[in-house]
């Protein structure tokens, strides 16, 4: 499970701080990160989970002596009463170089006491905020691994590519207007295109894998509007996604551009603009030459967008679309649906919920039943996942964006008459396949979206679990 590489440092001995760069760790199960509880800078205060939040009682290093620092390199991670047996509680304690202080950081992503060679855990394998850090017999759950969120801008890393990357399922097509999605991306990520004289500016990235130079928009519409035109494909495939409307979509005559500055926002401690979709918005790339699956073979897809700019319009989609842009058959799409659509009832709530637009029907579950597993996101920042294998079985999972882990709301089966899948490889955003030619339809959605990608291949759960974690430590706000 190569959830990550071991954090880099260069320190002097244990006497004095190490000069590396303090990062998270965060529990790739529940997507929170290790924690000096309370924010206490005591000898003996123990470490817990909690939701990332960028403090210092979060922010971790190791040092070339094997320590683990933090509390701006104050304090040191030890156990209580230096014991060692499975159990015992992990706290912070003055750094004074006995043997319960040395750590090491394994390929898996595990932690490991160099002392006694159990692991740090997360008591019970629990999730919630709060939760006990100990020492436990390592065993490769999920509880034991601690991910390396991506870094501050400018500081490379990795981004959600970069994991599914590792994962054996590399990304074909990945957008934002919020942040580059690889750690070593250092192009534009979207287009805006001003009322005043119709001209356009490419905005790209403050520092490579970092985030959004919202301030060169702000520049550019200064005292006009402006639009997004396109949302720059950052996986080298070429997918960029142009507003249906444009002459990079011929024959789409029935959308619009995004307006621009509907919605700012911060990511990194930046600010940062959302690809805001309303009614008559929506984007399209023909990728099926380019790397984006076709008929049945295997693909997943992400997205970030927002529980609280939704409708019941159809469709607000991201993924796997029809490049004749007709409504063709079962399973000629296989793409992301969020919104209060619920086409076959049986939804729980009013929504939003986490469906998958497969042609022909949004599928909350494998059939046009209940699906008790499923549920609403409200939360402003919602990730939203979909896999199939393309033959048999598919999955669908959301999240908190913020905090916290993934919830599968299915995974099983195909619905009848679904397999194999027919996908024919075009990729739509914020609109339903059938979409934008004259007399065509299903451009009437609501959705906000920040950041997303379309992958070959099957993704892991632990791929899953490592991008959420990538995705709620990049400090949406």
């Amino acid at each position: 499970m190569a959830l990550l590489a071991m954090l880099s440092a260069t320190a002097p001995t244990w006497s004095a701080p190490a000069p590396a760069v303090a990062l998270p760790l965060v529990s790739p199960a529940s997507g929170r990160c290790l924690d000096v509880k309370g924010n206490v800078d005591t000898p003996g205060t123990a470490l817990d989970i909690w939701d990332c939040n960028d403090q210092v009682n979060q922010a971790f290093e190791f040092t070339s002596a094997g320590e683990l620092r933090t509390m701006s390199g104050t304090r040191c991670v030890d156990t209580r009463d230096s014991q060692t047996a499975p159990g015992i509680p992990v706290i912070i304690w003055s750094c004074d170089g006995r043997s319960t202080q040395m750590w090491r950081q394994n390929s898996d992503g595990s932690v490991t006491s160099a002392q006694s060679g159990l692991c740090l855990d997360v008591n019970g394998a629990g999730t919630t905020n709060g939760t006990a850090v100990i020492l436990w017999t390592c065993n490769g759950q999920s509880n034991q691994m601690w991910s390396k969120p991506i870094p501050p801008p400018g500081s490379g890393g990795s981004g959600p590519c970069d994991i599914y990357s590792e994962g054996g399922t590399p990304c074909v097509a990945a957008h934002s207007t919020v942040r580059a999605l690889y750690g070593s991306y250092n192009g534009t990520l979207y287009q805006v295109r001003r009322s005043s004289d119709n001209a356009t500016r490419d905005i790209g990235v403050l520092a490579p894998g970092g985030f959004a130079n919202a301030a060169a928009q702000d520049s550019f519409c200064a005292g006009t509007s402006c639009v997004i035109t396109a949302v720059y494909d950052q996986s080298g495939r070429g997918n960029d996604l142009w507003y249906q409307g444009s002459a990079q979509v011929p024959g789409s005559s029935q959308s619009s551009p995004a307006k621009a500055t509907s919605e700012s926002l911060t990511a990194g401690g930046t600010k940062a603009y959302s690809l805001y979709i309303n009614p008559g918005n929506s984007y399209w790339r023909d990728g099926h030459l380019t790397g984006v699956p076709t008929g049945a073979a295997p693909e997943g897809a992400y997205m970030v967008t927002s529980g609280t700019h939704v409708n019941s319009g159809c469709c607000f989609d991201y993924g796997n679309s029809e490049t004749t842009r007709k409504a063709d058959a079962a399973g000629a799409m296989d793409a992301i649906n969020f919104g209060t659509q619920c086409w076959f009832g049986g939804c729980a709530g009013s929504g939003p919920w986490v469906q998958a637009d497969l042609e022909w029907g949004l599928y909350s579950g494998g059939s046009q039943s209940w699906n008790t597993n499923q549920r609403a996101f409200t939360s402003k920042f919602v990730t939203a996942m979909l896999k199939d294998n393309g033959t048999s079985r598919f999955a669908l999972k959301g999240g908190n964006a913020q905090s916290g882990g993934l919830t599968t709301l299915w995974n099983g089966g195909l619905p009848s008459g679904y397999s194999p899948m027919k996908k024919q490889g075009a990729i739509v955003l914020g609109s339903g396949g059938d979409c934008c030619k004259p007399g065509g339809g299903a451009n009437l959605s609501a959705g906000t979206f920040y950041e997303g990608a379309i992958v070959s291949g099957y993704p892991s759960d632990a791929t899953d679990n490592a991008v959420q974690a990538n995705v709620t430590a990049a400090g949406y706000r």
